[in-house]
C-alpha cells in the first residue's frame, strides 16, 4: 500500500476528470475511428494549408529509419544529376569542352558525370563549360550543390541530435487473471542502445456512452499497478487491475466492441545521453485486446549467468489457466 502512494505522488499525471483530450467535443462524440494510431499519430486530418506546409517533409526526413533516409537522399542526388545532365546536353554540342561522346546518349553520359564533378565541387577539369547556356546551367548547379549539401548536413544532424524514446509497444493488449481477479495488460520494451530512466505511464480509457442523439463519449484515466519505474533496462508489463472501481469492470468483448473502446497510453521517459524527456505513444482498440491469455515470459538467462530479453518476442502470449500472472 505504501508503495502505491508513493507512485500516486510522483506522477506527472494529474488525476482530473478528463472531459475532452483535445479533439473536440464534437469530434470526441462523432468519431467512432481510433484516436491514435499504431505509431503515436493523430488519426485525424487537417486541410487550408499550402501544399508546402501540409506536407511534413522536415518530420518526415527527420524521424523515418536510416536506410529509407538515405535511399530518398541517393534517389534525389541522381535525379538532379540526371536534369542538369538533360540540360548541358539540350544546351548544344558546344556546351562542354572535352567531350568526346559521338552520339546523344554518350554526350548525355558525359554531361551526367560533369554534373556529378559540378555538384559535388569535385572538378577533375577534363570537362568544362564551353558556351554560355552551359556556363548559366553550371552557376545554378553550383548554388543548387551548395544549397543541397547544407541541407542534407543539417538533416542528418537533426537525426543524430533528436532523442527519441524507441519504445515497442505489444501488438495487443491482454484481458485475463490476474491475482485474485482480472486485470487489463500490454506489454513495452526498451529497443534502445541507450538507457531509459524514471519512466511513467499514463492509460485513459474511452468510450461511448449512451443513446442517440444524446451519445456522449467519456474519458476516463486507469489507475495502474505501478505508474512509474526508475529503471527500465528491459521490458515492462502495465497492469490496470479490474476491481470494483474500474470502468472495464462486467465488461464484455462484445461491449467493448460496441461503445467503440479505445484504451490511449501515454509513455514518459528520461534519454541518459541527452537528459531529455523523451515520449511515446499508442493505443488499443476492442479488436486488439484479446481475451483469457497472458504475456509469454521473454526472459533469457545466458550460461555466465546474465539475464536478457529477446525483443522479438514481445508480442508472444500464451493461454492461461486460473494460475497468477
Amino acid at each position: 500500500m505504501a508503495n502505491e502512494d508513493v507512485n500516486e505522488r510522483v506522477s506527472p499525471y494529474p488525476e482530473e476528470p478528463i472531459r475532452d483530450l483535445g479533439f473536440g467535443s464534437i469530434v470526441a462524440r462523432e468519431s467512432r475511428l481510433r484516436f491514435l494510431n499504431k505509431d503515436g499519430t493523430f488519426n485525424l486530418r487537417r486541410h487550408g494549408l499550402a501544399l508546402l506546409r501540409s506536407v511534413p517533409v522536415y518530420r518526415s526526413l527527420t524521424t523515418i529509419p536510416w536506410g529509407r533516409f538515405y535511399l530518398i537522399a541517393g534517389l534525389g542526388y541522381l535525379v538532379v544529376n540526371i536534369l542538369f545532365a538533360i540540360a548541358y546536353t539540350l544546351s548544344g554540342p558546344t556546351a562542354l569542352g572535352g567531350v568526346e561522346g559521338r552520339n546523344l546518349t554518350e554526350r548525355l553520359l558525359e554531361g551526367f558525370f560533369f554534373s556529378v564533378q559540378t555538384l559535388t565541387t569535385v572538378g577533375y577539369g577534363s570537362l568544362s563549360p564551353g558556351n554560355l547556356a552551359a556556363n548559366l546551367v553550371m552557376s545554378l548547379e553550383v548554388l543548387v550543390g551548395l544549397g543541397g549539401f547544407a541541407v542534407m548536413a543539417a538533416l542528418v544532424f537533426a537525426r543524430l541530435a533528436r532523442p527519441s524514446a524507441n519504445i515497442h509497444f505489444s501488438r495487443r493488449a491482454v484481458i485475463g487473471p490476474y491475482q485474485d481477479g482480472s486485470g487489463f495488460m500490454f506489454r513495452i520494451a526498451n529497443a534502445r542502445r541507450g538507457e531509459l530512466f524514471d519512466v511513467s505511464v499514463r492509460v485513459i480509457f474511452s468510450w461511448l456512452e449512451g443513446e442517440t442523439p444524446t451519445v456522449q463519449r467519456r474519458f476516463e484515466t486507469l489507475n495502474l499497478e505501478r505508474r512509474r519505474v526508475t529503471f527500465f533496462p528491459l521490458h515492462w508489463t502495465i497492469v490496470h487491475p479490474i476491481d470494483e472501481s474500474s470502468p472495464l469492470r462486467d465488461r464484455s468483448p462484445t461491449d467493448l466492441e460496441a461503445s467503440h473502446a479505445e484504451f490511449l497510453i501515454q509513455v514518459a521517459a528520461t534519454d541518459e545521453i541527452y537528459s531529455e524527456v523523451v515520449r511515446a505513444r499508442s493505443s488499443y482498440v476492442a479488436d486488439e485486446i484479446v481475451w483469457d491469455q497472458k504475456f509469454a515470459s521473454i526472459l533469457e538467462t545466458t550460461e555466465d549467468g546474465v539475464i536478457g530479453i529477446d525483443l522479438r518476442r514481445i508480442h508472444e502470449l500464451e493461454d492461461v489457466t486460473d494460475s497468477l500472472v
